[in-house]
């Protein structure tokens, strides 16, 4: 994938953002997104919100995406497997779901609380099964990464992710723009994205 579809897709899986989210979902350098966003936008793909420094897609920019990464599956001949791979990440998006909710929400006896962190064992449990998740997300990712290589990018994300959990940083898990939660929603949409499926439905 070329850098300019890089940064395009990018836009069109997390929406409205600035160049440190563009450049972690694409792994090029800030320098280098801000120069190929300037020409999308010279050719009017793309627009910049001066009020809070975000760029976002046009229509057009939503189009030329939509139309580029249908080509680029097609020319690669992968669909079938890609939306195999995706059945196999849908039987996993409820688990990571309930997961998030869990290191988020403690319910016990009926009553739902905040989890405040201060339960050090409840949270090692909750980090464990996210473990355990991310050992059989990695097959699914590879599995992605074997019919559209650009997947393999989310493996090393989430890894970093949840590594960074694991050593203090909570906030990793579900609570930021960079954790795991939001890297694997950024890579559902990019499935509905390369697949051409509507958010809700088929």
């Amino acid at each position: 994938m070329s850098n300019d579809l890089s940064v395009l897709h990018a836009l069109r899986c997390v929406g409205t953002t600035g160049l440190t989210r563009v450049a972690s979902f694409t792994g090029l350098e800030e320098s280098d997104v801000e120069s190929e966003l300037i020409d999308l936008a010279v050719a009017g793909l793309v627009t910049h919100h001066k009020g809070f420094g975000g760029w976002a897609l046009t229509e057009s920019g939503r189009s030329a995406d939509a139309a580029r990464i249908k080509a680029e599956l097609e020319s690669a001949g992968t669909r079938p497997a890609l939306a195999e791979a995706f059945d196999a990440f849908l039987v996993l998006n409820p688990e990571l779901l309930d997961l998030c909710t869990a290191w988020q929400i403690r319910s016990a006896d009926g009553v739902t609380t905040v989890n405040d962190h201060s339960d050090t064992a409840y949270d090692a449990r909750v980090l464990a099964l996210f473990s355990d998740f991310h050992a059989r997300a990695v097959v699914v990712i590879a599995a992605l990464a074997a019919a559209a290589p650009r997947f393999d990018r989310y493996d090393a994300r989430l890894s970093e992710a949840l590594d960074r959990a694991q050593a203090g940083e909570r906030e990793r898990l579900a609570d930021t723009i960079d954790s795991y939660h939001a890297i694997w929603a950024e890579l559902h949409e990019d499935l509905l994205a390369t697949l051409g499926i509507a958010r809700w439905g088929g």
